[in-house]
Protein backbone atom coordinates (compact mmCIF):
# COMPACT_ATOMS: atom_id res chain seq x y z
CA UNK A 1 0.00 0.00 0.00
CA UNK A 2 1.60 3.16 -1.11
CA UNK A 3 2.55 5.86 1.71
CA UNK A 4 -0.08 8.43 0.03
CA UNK A 5 -3.25 6.00 0.38
CA UNK A 6 -2.21 5.83 4.57
CA UNK A 7 -1.62 9.67 5.59
CA UNK A 8 -4.58 11.51 6.36
CA UNK A 9 -5.64 14.61 4.74
CA UNK A 10 -4.57 18.05 6.98
CA UNK A 11 -7.68 19.10 8.85
CA UNK A 12 -9.11 22.94 8.34
CA UNK A 13 -7.55 25.72 10.43
CA UNK A 14 -10.07 26.53 12.89
CA UNK A 15 -11.13 30.01 12.45
CA UNK A 16 -10.14 32.40 14.81
CA UNK A 17 -12.54 33.03 17.64
CA UNK A 18 -14.15 36.66 17.85
CA UNK A 19 -12.72 38.02 20.42
CA UNK A 20 -9.22 37.23 18.66
CA UNK A 21 -10.26 38.97 15.88
CA UNK A 22 -11.38 42.04 17.73
CA UNK A 23 -8.36 42.38 19.60
CA UNK A 24 -6.59 42.05 16.51
CA UNK A 25 -8.62 44.73 14.23
CA UNK A 26 -8.18 46.82 18.00
CA UNK A 27 -4.51 46.78 17.88
CA UNK A 28 -4.63 47.56 13.61
CA UNK A 29 -5.98 50.86 14.67
CA UNK A 30 -3.84 51.50 17.78
CA UNK A 31 -0.83 51.16 16.14
CA UNK A 32 -2.48 53.45 13.37
CA UNK A 33 -3.14 55.69 15.65
CA UNK A 34 0.37 55.51 17.10
CA UNK A 35 1.95 56.28 13.78
CA UNK A 36 -0.13 59.08 12.71
CA UNK A 37 -0.92 60.73 15.63
CA UNK A 38 1.32 60.41 18.07
CA UNK A 39 4.61 62.45 17.06
CA UNK A 40 1.93 65.65 17.70
CA UNK A 41 1.18 64.58 21.41
CA UNK A 42 4.99 64.66 20.99
CA UNK A 43 5.37 68.24 20.54
CA UNK A 44 2.31 69.60 22.07
CA UNK A 45 3.68 70.66 25.09
CA UNK A 46 6.46 72.80 23.45
CA UNK A 47 3.92 74.35 21.36
CA UNK A 48 1.63 74.60 24.23
CA UNK A 49 4.29 76.59 27.07
CA UNK A 50 4.77 78.79 23.81
CA UNK A 51 1.92 79.61 23.76
CA UNK A 52 0.97 80.76 26.72
CA UNK A 53 4.35 82.19 27.13
CA UNK A 54 5.50 83.04 23.99
CA UNK A 55 2.49 83.94 21.69
CA UNK A 56 0.06 85.26 23.74
CA UNK A 57 2.73 87.79 25.58
CA UNK A 58 3.29 88.75 21.95
CA UNK A 59 -0.32 89.09 20.84
CA UNK A 60 -1.65 90.76 23.75
CA UNK A 61 1.26 93.45 23.28
CA UNK A 62 0.59 94.02 20.32
CA UNK A 63 -2.66 94.62 21.18
CA UNK A 64 -1.78 97.05 23.93
CA UNK A 65 0.42 98.94 21.83
CA UNK A 66 -2.73 99.97 19.57
CA UNK A 67 -4.22 101.79 22.93
CA UNK A 68 -3.76 104.47 25.52
CA UNK A 69 -3.54 101.95 27.71
CA UNK A 70 -3.28 102.49 31.66
CA UNK A 71 -3.05 99.58 34.17
CA UNK A 72 -5.76 101.20 36.60
CA UNK A 73 -7.88 100.10 33.93
CA UNK A 74 -8.16 102.87 31.26
CA UNK A 75 -8.19 101.32 27.74
CA UNK A 76 -8.40 103.72 24.73
CA UNK A 77 -8.02 102.56 21.19
CA UNK A 78 -5.18 105.17 19.84
CA UNK A 79 -4.66 102.97 16.76
CA UNK A 80 -0.66 103.67 15.73
CA UNK A 81 -0.23 107.25 17.93
CA UNK A 82 2.45 105.42 20.37
CA UNK A 83 4.57 103.97 17.41
CA UNK A 84 4.28 107.71 15.75
CA UNK A 85 5.24 108.85 18.65
CA UNK A 86 8.49 107.13 19.11
CA UNK A 87 10.16 109.43 16.36
CA UNK A 88 9.58 112.39 18.27
CA UNK A 89 10.83 111.05 22.03
CA UNK A 90 14.31 111.92 22.39
CA UNK A 91 14.45 109.42 25.05
CA UNK A 92 14.08 106.69 22.74
CA UNK A 93 16.44 107.71 20.55
CA UNK A 94 18.72 108.09 23.20
CA UNK A 95 18.47 104.59 24.56
CA UNK A 96 18.62 103.44 20.99
CA UNK A 97 21.90 104.85 20.75
CA UNK A 98 23.23 104.00 23.98
CA UNK A 99 22.03 100.05 22.98
CA UNK A 100 23.92 100.17 19.53
CA UNK A 101 27.32 101.79 21.39
CA UNK A 102 27.33 99.30 24.27
CA UNK A 103 26.14 96.58 21.38
CA UNK A 104 28.80 97.35 19.48
CA UNK A 105 31.44 97.33 22.14
CA UNK A 106 30.93 94.40 23.28
CA UNK A 107 29.87 91.59 20.72
CA UNK A 108 32.26 92.61 17.98
CA UNK A 109 35.36 91.77 20.36
CA UNK A 110 33.39 89.07 22.14
CA UNK A 111 33.03 87.47 18.63
CA UNK A 112 36.57 88.11 18.17
CA UNK A 113 38.07 86.82 21.28
CA UNK A 114 35.96 83.90 21.47
CA UNK A 115 36.85 82.49 17.73
CA UNK A 116 40.25 82.92 18.72
CA UNK A 117 40.15 80.86 22.17
CA UNK A 118 38.41 78.43 19.93
CA UNK A 119 40.50 78.20 17.64
CA UNK A 120 43.44 77.86 20.30
CA UNK A 121 41.45 75.18 22.36
CA UNK A 122 40.92 73.41 18.44
CA UNK A 123 44.54 72.70 18.62
CA UNK A 124 45.92 69.62 19.37
CA UNK A 125 49.25 70.48 20.79
CA UNK A 126 47.35 72.03 23.92
CA UNK A 127 47.65 70.20 27.16
CA UNK A 128 44.58 70.19 29.66
CA UNK A 129 41.60 70.96 27.38
CA UNK A 130 39.01 69.76 29.64
CA UNK A 131 40.68 71.94 32.13
CA UNK A 132 40.14 75.23 30.31
CA UNK A 133 37.14 74.56 28.70
CA UNK A 134 35.40 74.02 31.96
CA UNK A 135 37.30 77.38 33.26
CA UNK A 136 36.39 79.47 29.89
CA UNK A 137 33.09 78.88 30.63
CA UNK A 138 33.27 79.46 34.63
CA UNK A 139 32.10 83.21 33.41
CA UNK A 140 28.50 82.14 32.73
CA UNK A 141 27.97 80.29 35.32
CA UNK A 142 28.77 82.73 38.42
CA UNK A 143 25.52 84.74 39.21
CA UNK A 144 25.01 88.12 37.27
CA UNK A 145 24.39 90.37 40.46
CA UNK A 146 27.43 88.69 41.85
CA UNK A 147 29.73 90.16 38.26
CA UNK A 148 27.81 93.28 38.62
CA UNK A 149 28.73 93.61 42.11
CA UNK A 150 32.39 92.75 41.89
CA UNK A 151 32.55 94.68 38.06
CA UNK A 152 31.01 97.54 40.19
CA UNK A 153 34.10 97.73 42.81
CA UNK A 154 36.86 97.50 40.08
CA UNK A 155 35.10 100.67 38.01
CA UNK A 156 34.72 102.88 41.00
CA UNK A 157 35.79 106.14 40.76
CA UNK A 158 37.85 106.70 44.18
CA UNK A 159 38.83 103.16 45.19
CA UNK A 160 38.65 100.96 41.93
CA UNK A 161 41.17 98.52 40.34
CA UNK A 162 41.17 100.17 37.16
CA UNK A 163 41.38 104.14 38.02
CA UNK A 164 44.20 103.02 40.41
CA UNK A 165 45.95 101.67 37.69
CA UNK A 166 45.38 104.81 35.03
CA UNK A 167 47.22 106.61 37.53
CA UNK A 168 50.35 104.71 36.82
CA UNK A 169 50.39 106.73 33.34
CA UNK A 170 49.54 110.19 34.84
CA UNK A 171 45.48 109.96 34.03
CA UNK A 172 42.88 111.44 35.98
CA UNK A 173 40.68 109.42 38.09
CA UNK A 174 37.33 108.41 35.38
CA UNK A 175 33.62 108.83 36.80
CA UNK A 176 32.75 105.32 35.00
CA UNK A 177 28.89 105.50 35.30
CA UNK A 178 28.88 109.20 35.12
CA UNK A 179 29.76 109.54 31.22
CA UNK A 180 28.80 107.94 28.21
CA UNK A 181 31.59 106.45 26.54
CA UNK A 182 33.23 105.61 30.07
CA UNK A 183 29.86 103.74 31.28
CA UNK A 184 29.36 102.08 27.87
CA UNK A 185 33.10 100.48 28.37
CA UNK A 186 32.61 99.51 31.92
CA UNK A 187 29.22 97.59 30.81
CA UNK A 188 30.51 96.51 27.65
CA UNK A 189 33.58 94.57 29.77
CA UNK A 190 31.22 93.10 32.01
CA UNK A 191 28.85 91.39 28.65
CA UNK A 192 32.24 90.26 27.15
CA UNK A 193 33.95 88.73 30.94
CA UNK A 194 30.30 87.03 30.59
CA UNK A 195 29.31 85.61 27.37
CA UNK A 196 32.95 85.28 25.90
CA UNK A 197 33.15 81.45 27.25
CA UNK A 198 29.82 80.72 25.94
CA UNK A 199 30.14 81.62 22.78
CA UNK A 200 33.61 79.68 22.39
CA UNK A 201 32.49 76.84 23.28
CA UNK A 202 29.68 77.04 20.53
CA UNK A 203 32.17 77.67 18.15
CA UNK A 204 34.47 74.84 19.74
CA UNK A 205 32.18 72.47 18.90
CA UNK A 206 31.74 73.91 15.15
CA UNK A 207 35.32 73.37 14.60
CA UNK A 208 35.29 70.13 16.31
CA UNK A 209 32.67 68.47 13.62
CA UNK A 210 35.52 69.65 10.74
CA UNK A 211 37.02 66.82 9.13
CA UNK A 212 40.54 66.08 10.06
CA UNK A 213 41.31 65.07 6.95
CA UNK A 214 40.85 68.31 5.76
CA UNK A 215 43.59 69.65 7.61
CA UNK A 216 45.93 66.56 6.85
CA UNK A 217 45.69 67.41 3.11
CA UNK A 218 46.04 71.24 3.77
CA UNK A 219 49.32 70.56 5.97
CA UNK A 220 50.70 68.33 2.83
CA UNK A 221 50.33 70.49 0.88
CA UNK A 222 52.68 73.22 2.24
CA UNK A 223 49.66 75.12 3.81
CA UNK A 224 50.51 77.42 7.23
CA UNK A 225 48.20 76.93 9.96
CA UNK A 226 47.09 80.91 9.34
CA UNK A 227 46.33 79.91 6.09
CA UNK A 228 44.51 76.64 6.93
CA UNK A 229 42.50 78.75 9.42
CA UNK A 230 41.37 81.35 6.59
CA UNK A 231 41.09 78.79 3.70
CA UNK A 232 39.58 75.40 6.33
CA UNK A 233 38.22 76.50 9.61
CA UNK A 234 36.16 79.93 8.55
CA UNK A 235 34.31 79.02 5.50
CA UNK A 236 33.48 75.50 7.05
CA UNK A 237 32.83 76.70 10.62
CA UNK A 238 30.14 79.84 8.56
CA UNK A 239 26.80 78.12 9.69
CA UNK A 240 27.95 78.04 13.28
CA UNK A 241 29.08 81.61 13.59
CA UNK A 242 26.09 83.44 11.67
CA UNK A 243 24.18 81.03 14.88
CA UNK A 244 26.62 83.12 17.13
CA UNK A 245 26.51 86.15 15.69
CA UNK A 246 22.44 86.17 15.77
CA UNK A 247 22.47 84.95 19.36
CA UNK A 248 24.58 87.51 19.88
CA UNK A 249 22.79 90.32 18.12
CA UNK A 250 19.37 89.24 20.26
CA UNK A 251 21.02 89.20 23.43
CA UNK A 252 23.66 92.76 22.56
CA UNK A 253 19.67 94.29 21.79
CA UNK A 254 17.73 93.15 24.62
CA UNK A 255 20.59 93.89 27.31
CA UNK A 256 18.69 95.00 30.52
CA UNK A 257 20.39 93.53 33.86
CA UNK A 258 24.30 94.26 33.33
CA UNK A 259 23.15 97.99 32.74
CA UNK A 260 21.03 98.15 35.75
CA UNK A 261 22.80 96.57 37.90
CA UNK A 262 25.99 98.78 36.56
CA UNK A 263 23.34 101.73 37.62
CA UNK A 264 22.55 100.04 41.58
CA UNK A 265 19.17 99.36 40.34
CA UNK A 266 17.81 102.93 38.85
CA UNK A 267 16.06 102.35 35.80
CA UNK A 268 17.26 105.59 34.13
CA UNK A 269 20.70 104.51 33.31
CA UNK A 270 22.33 107.36 35.28
CA UNK A 271 21.31 110.46 36.10
CA UNK A 272 20.97 111.99 32.75
CA UNK A 273 20.26 108.71 31.12
CA UNK A 274 24.18 107.74 30.21
CA UNK A 275 23.53 104.08 29.68
CA UNK A 276 19.77 103.26 29.80
CA UNK A 277 19.07 101.03 26.74
CA UNK A 278 15.99 99.92 24.79
CA UNK A 279 14.72 97.03 27.49
CA UNK A 280 15.53 99.85 30.41
CA UNK A 281 13.68 102.61 29.04
CA UNK A 282 10.77 99.94 28.00
CA UNK A 283 10.34 98.47 31.50
CA UNK A 284 10.45 102.43 32.59
CA UNK A 285 7.64 103.24 30.18
CA UNK A 286 5.77 99.91 30.76
CA UNK A 287 5.94 98.78 34.26
CA UNK A 288 7.30 101.65 36.38
CA UNK A 289 4.70 103.59 35.19
CA UNK A 290 1.43 102.48 34.99
CA UNK A 291 -0.09 104.78 32.97
CA UNK A 292 1.88 104.46 30.45
CA UNK A 293 1.88 100.97 29.46
CA UNK A 294 0.57 101.39 26.03
CA UNK A 295 3.74 102.89 24.96
CA UNK A 296 5.85 100.50 26.80
CA UNK A 297 4.76 97.62 24.63
CA UNK A 298 5.05 100.14 21.66
CA UNK A 299 8.38 100.08 22.71
CA UNK A 300 9.29 96.07 23.19
CA UNK A 301 7.54 95.85 19.93
CA UNK A 302 10.17 98.37 18.18
CA UNK A 303 12.79 96.26 19.84
CA UNK A 304 11.46 93.33 18.28
CA UNK A 305 11.47 94.84 14.80
CA UNK A 306 15.37 96.23 15.58
CA UNK A 307 16.29 93.20 16.44
CA UNK A 308 15.03 91.62 13.37
CA UNK A 309 16.52 94.35 10.84
CA UNK A 310 19.57 94.15 12.96
CA UNK A 311 20.11 90.23 13.28
CA UNK A 312 19.39 89.98 9.08
CA UNK A 313 21.63 92.28 8.29
CA UNK A 314 24.12 90.59 10.49
CA UNK A 315 23.29 87.41 8.81
CA UNK A 316 23.77 88.50 5.27
CA UNK A 317 27.39 89.91 6.38
CA UNK A 318 28.31 87.26 7.78
CA UNK A 319 27.16 85.24 4.56
CA UNK A 320 28.80 87.49 2.09
CA UNK A 321 31.85 88.07 4.05
CA UNK A 322 32.27 84.11 4.41
CA UNK A 323 32.16 83.29 0.59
Amino acid sequence: MSLSATTAPPSPAAPPSPDVDARRRRGRLLNRFDVKYSPYFYIAPFFLIFGAFGLYPMVRTAWMSLHDWDMIGDHTFIGFDNYTRLFSDEYFWNALVNTFGIFALSTIPQLLLALFLANLLNRTFLRAKTFFRMAIFMPNVVSVAAVAIVFGMLFQREFGLFNWLLSFVGVDPVDWDGQRWSSWFAISTMVNWRWTGYNTLILLAGMQAIPKDLYEAAAIDGASQWRQFWQITLPMLKPTFIFVVILSTIGGMQLFTEPLLFANGNILGGSQREFQTLAMYMYEMGISNLNTAGYGAAVAWAIFMIIVVVSLFNFLLVRRSAK
